[in-house]
């Protein structure tokens, strides 16, 4: 190895979950998980929301997108509502899509940060290894396509799925 080598570390982890990325493939899809965050909707709601910001599509794209979300799980049907005619369905985000990138001038503000969470966390992947080491074991053989990918980092992003739900639930507190 060389020495500019041995100097070079893993700063972050960039996840892509192909069942999220297929799913909002189409940018119209990112900004109606955007809109269902905020409060639960109806299709019609939504196509309103829509076009409020610009988008002019017909309700049933909007429907359309809106079912291939919750096909993938980002969305849930939160409510029925029985009325004149049929049934209403009133949807939610249960996910939300960040697409940012953080400037360069914060970089020292993010050290401080991760210098000072670093021994919770270190501690929390503890647990999470000694605690349940079975458990993440049992979902990464299920997540494992084929032998020869056994150097993928699936047991890393099992943890990684548990901390960042687990920062949504303590966010949400």
């Amino acid at each position: 190895m060389s020495t500019s080598d041995a100097e070079h570390e893993l700063e972050d982890i960039a996840v892509r979950d192909t069942r999220v990325s297929d799913a909002i493939d189409e940018p119209m899809r990112a900004m109606i998980l955007d809109i269902l965050a905020d409060e639960t909707l109806t299709a019609s709601d939504v196509h309103e929301r829509l076009a409020d910001r610009g988008i002019d599509r017909t309700e049933n794209t909007v429907r359309h997108h809106i079912n291939e979300l919750r096909d993938a799980g980002l969305v849930d049907v939160v409510r029925f509502e029985e009325g004149r005619g049929g049934t209403t369905k009133y949807y939610g985000a249960n996910t939300i899509v960040l697409s940012y990138s953080l400037p360069d001038s914060a970089d020292s503000a993010v050290e401080e940060m991760i210098d000072a969470i670093q021994p919770q966390i270190t501690d929390a992947l503890t647990t999470l290894t000694d605690e349940y080491d079975d458990e993440i074991k049992d979902i990464v053989t299920d997540m494992q396509p084929c032998e020869h990918c056994r150097t993928q980092k699936y047991e890393t992003y099992v943890l990684l799925s548990v901390l960042r739900r687990a920062f949504v639930r303590g966010h949400r507190e």
